[in-house]
């Protein structure tokens, strides 16, 4: 529950919403804060959490009861998120793994598919990454060069990935790969791969980020790697962009729910700080220039929040649109840097010490303005609808 804004609920929140909520709050901080800096140390969580979390049940809230799910709503997903944040969580790929690729391959897998993936998927069994950048490409998902030729009952998958969250525990990857390199966007195919001791398949060097160091993201390689064309996401090849792009409004909103959590986090560890510590005689969060800071951080912390929920029951209601999607991540990810960046500034020198939570929130935010799509892109998309 917000701390910061106690007596707020959003409109998609139910009974049920705050009963996860505090069931999530009670496994992350017992499970998850005491262990950052160990995972920070290690570049990965422990493997066996991700067991402990599907265990918990929150593993896939928003997927039918017989795969294993909870039959729940995104707001769910969005509760885990939240929670894990206000915990100073940085290290559990749940973003990744929960909201965003299950829905690949719920959406989009055949019977077969969803039966024999799905359950491990939320047990914790099966950890997911989506492997679509490409060092050179960036956003731009239609240049992947990351090629895959069907050879009999096979593709052959060549090509490597950059920056893929859950690359040391991934046992699920989908490849965004071209089945049909001559046709562009049209030739792009979204195919699953059961990387465990898979001939061809290598996890590249651990990536050396400036923020969240307990996450595990990671090079990947394949070569002459073989998967089998059942693995195929859809009933045909060449709809892998289209996919794409109908599945990142959830990964928008999920990256806009964390930058709300964080923004509302950065400013109650301001609040704290600014009680605790004195200078010239006093709390230095009575100086009218600390109150007029974190009352000005409060207010736009609330307008991110706000916005963000409404994008969500947008999203509930089935009335998503690209548009909006993207107007929550700009504007979350934008001012939710913003404000953590303010409220560094008032732990003055102890802001830049690594052993302040307030730190690893501001190492920790910058992405958000570029992954899920950078805030230009954000922008452009917003553009056209215009």
């Amino acid at each position: 529950m917000s701390q910061l804004f106690p007596d707020y609920r959003p409109s998609w929140e139910t009974d049920a919403h705050r009963e996860l909520r505090r069931h999530a709050s009670e496994f992350i901080r017992k499970e998850a804060t005491p262990n950052q800096d160990r995972w920070a140390r290690q570049h990965a969580v422990d493997r066996e959490f991700w067991n402990k979390a599907g265990a918990a049940g929150l593993l896939g809230l928003d997927l039918p009861e017989e795969y294993g799910g909870a039959g729940g709503d995104f707001g769910m997903q969005a509760v885990v998120q939240e929670e894990l944040v206000y915990a100073h969580d940085s290290a559990f790929g749940f973003s990744v793994h929960s909201p965003i690729v299950a829905h690949y391959i719920y959406a989009y897998g055949d019977d077969e598919q969803k039966q024999r993936w799905l359950p491990g998927i939320i047990s914790g069994e099966k950890v997911l990454a989506i492997a679509m950048t490409e060092p050179g490409t960036g956003s731009d998902l239609q240049s992947v060069k990351t090629t895959a030729v069907r050879d009999g009952a096979d593709y052959v998958v060549n090509g490597s990935k950059t920056f893929i969250s859950n690359g040391t525990h991934c046992d699920l990857l989908v490849i965004v790969a071209k089945t049909d390199p001559g046709q562009g966007a049209a030739g792009t195919s979204l195919i699953v791969a059961e990387v465990d001791g898979l001939p061809g398949f290598e996890r590249g060097r651990v990536l050396e980020k400036i923020g969240q160091h307990g996450q595990d993201t990671r090079e990947l390689f394949f070569s002459d790697m073989r998967v089998p064309v059942a693995n195929l996401l859809g009933a045909q090849e060449g709809h892998g962009f289209y996919q794409l792009m109908e599945q990142l409004a959830r990964e928008r909103l999920i990256i806009a729910t964390l930058c709300s959590a964080l923004a509302e986090a950065a400013i109650l560890e301001a609040l704290r700080y600014s009680r605790e510590r004195e200078a010239f005689g006093r709390e230095i969060g009575k100086f009218q220039h600390i109150k007029f800071e974190l009352a000005d951080c409060k207010a736009r912390a609330f307008a991110i929040k706000t916005t963000v929920d409404a994008a969500i029951q947008q999203y509930l209601d089935g009335t998503n649109d690209p548009a909006t999607a993207s107007m929550a991540k700009l504007f979350a990810a934008e001012t939710s840097d913003d404000i953590v960046d303010r409220c560094l500034q008032i732990f003055g020198g102890y802001g830049y010490m690594s052993e302040y939570p307030i730190a690893g929130m501001y190492v920790a935010s910058r992405v958000n303005r570029i992954y899920g799509g950078t805030s230009e892109i954000m922008k452009e998309i917003i553009s056209r609808s215009m």
